[in-house]
């Protein structure tokens, strides 16, 4: 790869890598109004200005169609959207069958939401349970229903939601032809200011009593109507829980994942992962426990866990100290050999106070077919391919330029924040968050310099930074650890300096398009490419 050789084959790689996609606004839901202060509005149905911060989203993810978006927030809320663009013209499936041009700009619109979580409090620990939603999960559609999981910090719930037919109570009255026709009852027990009675008869009101001249007939009324549920045209949404995983985790839920088996999903906490069956609540199996005996021996906590998405033995979890584990089901009941570490050593005379804080891994993701892992740290994200233990294949600077602000972050706190990660379905683009309301998109194919930033307004492209020109280095078994989109230091491309309470910490890619949904603070933002 050296020489003239390597220039070549580099050239060639970038010449062939898939050019920048142009990134346009689509939708928003719960767009805060100019000048309103961060107390946010619902992102379901609620545009007012007063508004609390219960409703800052805290989960999103679409469904495997991609035809489904759910989002959680603080106030244990789940907000349901469904896409729209494509039902008039029949199903994703019917229209690929028929090699239909799919609209490029997706449309969804609100479904219904409910309430998924409350606030508890654990008496025995004198500890109060936010409702806060943490992660939300689809599961396999039946018979036009939906599922999904969602968790707060200890107690796990699965969801169904399906369309009913709005069922209705017939009116209990007397046939007024057929009464009038017997001569028994006064034609004017029957105008309009008159109530008919449960026993058949009228009067002037609910509370008075039947007239004078009102006779019941021998036997009664042949024709008293007696009441009868029926089904109307109408439909409406029902969110039923089925099914309550709690009392498995001593430490906070940090995510949960769904096997490609469709029958298990794991939980994660700071030192456990447990294995669930979704047909049986009350009953887990721990499979990796990385508590030590003594505690003051604990040296990294469990930050997030996600299963292989085609095999249903090998997961994934990523801990505080910068490394992410691979584990095969098959080889032991308790897993606590890894098969494979991940993990990048440190640069000698590189360690710092906050080392160790920026290094922790918050979120994880694997591509569509398994081959690699996204990681995230505070300051970068890495691809790592599952069959090359000894680096990440490619390190993508997020917001490098606030590395000499690590001090000011450190005593806000904003060090400590978790922001997530997405892949492309193609597996050709990663996406994750930043500060200012701002996230970026990078192209991780071969020879690919590929690095956008975009804001979570209406005009994604207003803040747009300006990067490098030279091209990355092609993407090898030879070549890694490129590192491209490294910002000017300090500052955004207008000169200002960077708000921490404003930030992108949730968002996630659709399954089989460019298109990307990202949430800031209870805006629901969509962009598509």
């Amino acid at each position: 790869m050296n020489g003239k050789g390597g220039g070549e084959e580099a050239a060639a790689a970038t010449s062939s890598a898939p050019p920048p996609l142009d990134w346009k606004f689509s939708q928003v839901f719960g767009e805060r109004t100019a000048g309103e202060e961060v107390q946010e509005v619902s992102i379901a149905v609620s545009f007012g200005p007063a508004v609390s911060d219960v409703d800052i989203i805290s989960a999103i993810e679409f469904d495997k169609s991609g035809d489904h978006l759910a989002t959680g927030d603080r106030g244990g809320r789940v907000v349901l959207f469904e896409r729209t663009d494509f039902k008039e013209h029949g199903s994703r499936r019917d229209l690929e069958k028929q090699d239909y041009s799919i609209s490029s700009h997706p449309e969804f619109r609100y479904k219904t939401e409910f309430q998924s979580h409350e606030p508890e409090f654990d008496y025995l620990k004198s500890l109060e349970i936010e409702e806060k939603i943490n992660k939300i999960k689809w599961c396999q559609t039946s018979n036009s229903a939906l599922f999904l999981l969602s968790t707060n910090d200890k107690t796990i719930k699965f969801w169904k939601v399906q369309e009913k037919k709005v069922k209705r109570v017939s009116e209990m009255n007397v046939n007024p032809a057929q009464a009038s026709a017997n001569g028994n009852i006064p034609s004017s027990c029957f105008s309009s200011p008159r109530a008919c009675l449960p026993n058949g008869g009228c009067s002037e009101s609910p509370y008075k009593y039947l007239s004078n001249d009102f006779k019941f007939p021998p036997g009664g009324f042949p024709t008293l109507r007696l009441p009868v549920v029926v089904a109307s045209e109408e439909t409406s949404l029902n969110a039923r829980c089925r099914r309550v995983y709690a009392h498995a985790h001593d430490y906070h839920i940090n995510s949960i994942s769904k096997n490609s088996d469709g029958e298990t999903f794991i939980s994660a906490d700071d030192l456990r992962i447990n294995l669930w069956n979704l047909e049986i609540s009350n009953q887990s199996f721990n499979i990796v426990d990385v508590k030590p005996a003594n505690m003051e021996d604990l040296t990294e906590v469990i930050t997030s866990a996600e299963f292989h998405p085609m095999q249903c033995n090998t997961l994934a979890y990523c801990s505080s100290k910068g490394s992410i584990r691979l584990i095969d089901l098959r080889q032991s009941a308790l897993c606590d050999n890894h098969s494979k570490l991940f993990e990048e050593h440190e640069t000698p005379g590189t360690r710092s106070f906050f080392t160790e804080i920026i290094a922790s891994i918050s979120d994880i993701k694997f591509s569509k077919n398994g081959r690699h892992i996204l990681s995230r740290d505070y300051m970068t994200l890495k691809l790592w391919d599952i069959n090359m233990d000894s680096g990440p294949v490619a390190t993508f600077q997020v917001h490098e330029h606030l590395r000499p602000r690590l001090c000011d972050l450190y005593e806000n706190d904003s060090i400590f924040d978790k922001f997530e990660c997405g892949v492309s379905g193609d597996g050709l683009r990663i996406a994750t968050g930043s500060y200012s309301n701002l996230f970026r998109v990078f192209g991780c194919a071969s020879g690919s310099s590929e690095a956008t930033t975009l804001e979570a307004s209406k005009n994604p492209m207003r803040r747009q930074v300006q990067t490098s020109a030279r091209p990355g280095r092609a993407l090898s078994g030879l070549t890694r650890a490129v590192r491209r989109g490294t910002d000017s230091p300090s500052v955004d491309a207008n000169g200002n300096s960077h708000d921490f309470t404003m930030k992108v910490l949730h968002l996630a890619w659709h399954p089989n398009e460019n298109s990307i949904a990202c949430a800031a603070a209870n805006s629901l933002y969509m962009y598509y490419a």
